[in-house]
Formats: structure tokens, C-alpha cells, sequence
């Protein structure tokens, strides 16, 4: 938490705030302890951060969705949710998906038979605006199945019919990883990010059947790009940085990044997994059986 969050949290009405202890010795801030059920402890921070928005305490809150994401206790339940954008403010794990669409192409063009749709962010958003993208992503919020919510990302961003992503999408497993804000996130830099995001493929037909297009308007158009493309993209620092770590776990699971053409093959992959200390759904993950993946698929029928 930074000393701006703390000072601004001392000053915040204790009718508003709730009661507070801060342990200097120890660095530790005990807040939303007397309410004793998640409903109760989400409307006092709910009523905390909107404070703060509507006195223009911090300039992330501009970025306000009207989503609200889980926070978890030590044993693993959801203790209260929160406005997607004050997160940050208290250093919270935060919960996405993300998903790469491709087709299969071989020619002269490259020497990977693999054309990835990139997007472009709406230049009018208020993270990173203009940056590139994974195909489809977005915030995991309270009580929601990931695979459900990626099908509802690959409607809303990618106009992909939700018969093809339940038919086709493969849930690879997970990135984690922290990473630490600066100007392009939407707010004042320094905020520690911890963050999961539940990763999944999307190979689709080569013939032009099935396209991502725009739809909600984060999304500014989709290109189909090349692995050389795309690495020279990375190179130049274009795309969003933890939609980045997403498309370097595609590159080392596909093989295109080896322990024998990549000297840091190793460090990638342990930077892409990285251990979060921090309560939540991540420290059990397992992939889905073959049964839970026909179940889904049986949906589609």
C-alpha cells in the first residue's frame, strides 16, 4: 500500500472508513473488521471508495467501472468485492482471462504456421490507450466462472459467436505475475499490481468464416499478424505490458521460444508463473478434466 493510500485512509471519515488500526512497527493496516458478513464489509468499502472518487482523492479512480472484484480471505472465500479501479489502491490480487485467437497458415510469409489476430485498443481508452492487445481479455468479477466470462469477452470485445468459443476455446492453464503501474495505466504510477489471469487458445478456421470485429468500442480494429510481426512488436514495447506476458507463455508453449534458441527460456517461464503469496482461487488452480471440458462443449449441441 502506498503512503499516499494510508494518509488518505487516516484522513477519511471513521464513519465512513469503519474503525482502523495501523501498526507502524510491523507495517500493517487493519481495516472492514466489524462487519461480519461479505455483504456488509462490500458496502463500507463501496462506501470508502466512492468517498474517495467523489473528493478526487486519486486520479485511478477516474477510471471507474462499476464492477465490482473479489477480494479473498485466508481461507480462500471471498471476504468482500471491490471497485475494479481502486484495486490498486490496497495492492489486491486481481482476476482476468485472456485469450489468443489463431489460424493455421503455412507459406513464405513466415517460418511459423501460426497468424495470431491482434487488436488494437480504443484510443479513447483509459488504459493504455492504443496499445496491443490479446485477442479477447478482461476482469474476472465476483461469483464469476472464468470460462463464462471469456465467452462473454469474446461477444463483447470480438463479436465471436458463443457457439465457436465454447466448441473451440482450450483452457491452457494460468499467468501470474506482479507488476508495478506508470503513467499509461490510467492514474498515478507505483501501484503493485499482483494478477492471475486464466489463459486460453482459440484456433479458428483459415478461410474467413470466423473473424474478430469490434463491437463494444475498446476495441479500435484486429489485424491477423505473423510471429516475426509480433515479436518485433513486443521488441518496440506496443503492447499492453501483462497482455505481453500472455503472448510470450503462447510462445513458449507453442514452441516457438526453446531452451535451445532461447538463452532465458527458463527465466521467461518462471516470470510468466510467478508464486503470489496472496489468499485466492489461484493457489488451487488445476486444469479442467476431459469430463468438465465435454460438459461444456455439450452446450454447444
Amino acid at each position: 500500500m502506498p503512503p499516499s493510500v494510508l494518509d488518505a485512509l487516516m484522513r477519511a471519515p471513521p464513519e465512513i472508513r469503519g474503525p482502523m488500526d495501523f501498526d507502524p512497527t510491523t507495517r500493517t493496516v487493519a481495516l472492514f473488521r466489524e462487519p461480519s458478513t461479505e455483504a456488509e464489509r462490500t458496502k463500507v468499502v463501496s462506501g470508502l471508495t466512492a468517498y474517495w472518487r467523489e473528493n478526487q482523492t486519486f486520479r485511478i479512480l477516474k477510471g471507474w467501472r462499476n464492477e465490482l472484484w473479489p477480494v479473498y480471505s485466508k481461507s480462500g472465500e471471498v471476504l468482500f468485492s471491490m471497485e475494479r479501479a481502486a484495486m490498486g489502491l490496497f495492492g489486491t490480487t486481481r482476476y482476468g482471462v485472456h485469450m489468443t485467437a489463431f489460424v493455421r497458415r503455412r507459406d513464405a510469409a513466415s517460418k511459423y504456421d501460426f497468424r495470431i489476430w491482434v487488436p488494437k485498443r480504443s484510443a479513447n481508452k483509459s488504459t493504455y490507450p492504443g496499445m496491443l492487445d490479446n485477442t479477447v481479455a478482461g476482469g474476472l468479477m465476483t461469483n464469476e466462472d472464468p470460462f463464462e466470462c471469456i465467452i462473454r469477452e469474446a461477444d463483447e470485445e470480438a463479436s465471436l459467436p458463443e457457439r465457436i468459443v465454447r466448441a473451440r476455446a482450450t483452457e491452457t492453464g494460468t499467468v501470474t505475475y506482479i507488476y508495478i503501474t506508470d503513467e499509461r495505466s490510467g492514474g498515478d504510477a507505483g501501484y503493485i499490481y499482483p494478477e492471475c489471469q486464466w489463459v486460453y487458445d482459440l484456433e479458428l478456421p483459415d478461410d474467413g468464416t470466423v473473424i474478430p470485429e469490434p463491437k463494444d468500442g475498446e476495441v479500435e480494429s484486429f489485424s491477423l499478424r505473423t510471429v516475426e510481426e509480433i515479436q518485433e512488436q513486443l521488441a518496440q514495447g506496443l503492447w499492453k505490458p501483462n497482455c505481453a506476458v500472455v503472448m510470450l507463455d503462447f510462445f513458449l508453449r507453442h514452441g516457438i521460444y526453446t531452451p535451445e534458441n532461447e538463452p532465458d527460456f527458463a527465466v521467461l517461464q518462471a516470470r510468466a508463473h510467478r508464486y503470489i503469496p496472496f489468499p485466492g482461487p489461484h493457489q488451487n488452480y488445476r486444469l479442467p478434466s476431459k469430463q468438465e471440458i465435454e460438459r461444456r462443449q455439450e452446450l454447444t449441441q
